[in-house]
């Protein structure tokens, strides 16, 4: 049986936290620059709309085009540079021809494709969702190549939110794992409990908090291992391993409506037989799953 990791090393190329992408925040205000950045004919657009980008029939890759094919009216979004010096945008635009989304691609992608596709993906859900004011119901305009609404009337700046969220999975005395079934899943899928961290909390008290809430447990020990970003809208999951001091299990029938303890000879049985289905590779979860277990799993998650 495999055996899982003794220390307590980050979880390394998590799926959506991958690539080395040169933000340009420097280069955001600056006009000019940004005229010569899209001029440049080794500049590359994505598309994206919806929570969709562009992909190659393969989707191992994004589907770039060039600044000459975006329409004006389309909003630019500065992405930022790539490894190879290439400077990239987002296009606010339908898209057109083989197109995925992170939940379909995200862990097919190269660093670099990823980097882009989910800063393009966060930034447009930001911007469809906040149109207006937050202050006073003006409409609000792009600005910084898109890292910026700002409001003609009252002036206020307004930037892309970003909302931390906790991941945990559960460990109790026996080293076996707690894993939840949300009432809206099928009666196979299982995976970690999380939450969002509320303010004036920590994230060390939203994991206690969100396990006893949500399964009962009150947990001890915990160890930070990574986070990626989650743009589903706009979150940001902070990833943990947390020790159970107890545990009896007292789901609260909301948010989560089943929760089993599982040794790991347990888990692979179930995943083997189909009674249990884990999360996809590009989620957090998963890696969090198979860090405790100490190899890869088979089995798969796959949204409606």
């Amino acid at each position: 049986m495999p055996q899982p990791p003794t220390d307590s090393a980050l979880l390394a190329d998590l799926a959506l936290a991958r690539g080395g992408i040169n933000r340009r925040a420097e280069s955001r205000a600056d006009a000019a620059w940004l005229e010569r950045a899209w001029a440049d004919e080794r500049t590359r657009v994505l598309a994206v709309h919806d929570g969709v980008i562009p992909v190659h029939a393969d989707a191992a890759r994004v589907r770039p085009m060039l600044p000459a094919e975006v329409p004006n009216e389309a909003e630019r979004l500065l992405l930022g540079t790539d490894g190879h010096g290439i400077t990239w945008f987002a296009a606010r635009m339908p898209v057109e021809g083989p197109s995925a989304g992170l939940r379909e691609v995200g862990a097919e992608l190269s660093g670099d494709d990823v980097a882009l596709a989910t800063t393009a993906i966060a930034l447009d859900n930001w911007h469809a969702a906040h149109l207006r004011c937050s202050r006073c119901g003006a409409a609000t305009l792009p600005a910084q190549a898109g890292w910026v609404r700002r409001c003609p009337e009252d002036g206020s700046e307004h930037y892309p939110r970003t909302d931390p969220a906790v991941i945990v999975l559960v460990i109790d005395g026996d080293d076996r794992a707690l894993l939840g079934r949300q009432g809206r899943w099928q009666p196979s899928w299982f995976s970690t409990l999380a939450g969002f961290v509320e303010p004036g909390e920590s994230a060390e008290a939203a994991v206690r908090r969100e396990i006893l809430e949500e399964a009962g447990v009150p947990v001890g020990e915990m160890t930070y291992l990574g986070s990626q970003p989650w743009p589903f809208p706009c979150s940001l999951m902070l990833g943990y391993h947390a020790w159970a001091t107890s545990t009896d299990i007292a789901v609260d029938g909301e948010e989560i409506v089943e929760a089993r303890w599982f040794s790991r000879a347990e888990l692979a049985e179930a995943c083997a037989s189909g009674e249990v289905a884990l999360p996809p590779a590009v989620s957090i979860a998963r890696r969090l799953i198979e860090r405790w277990y100490g190899e890869p799993l088979s089995g798969d998650w796959i949204r409606p």
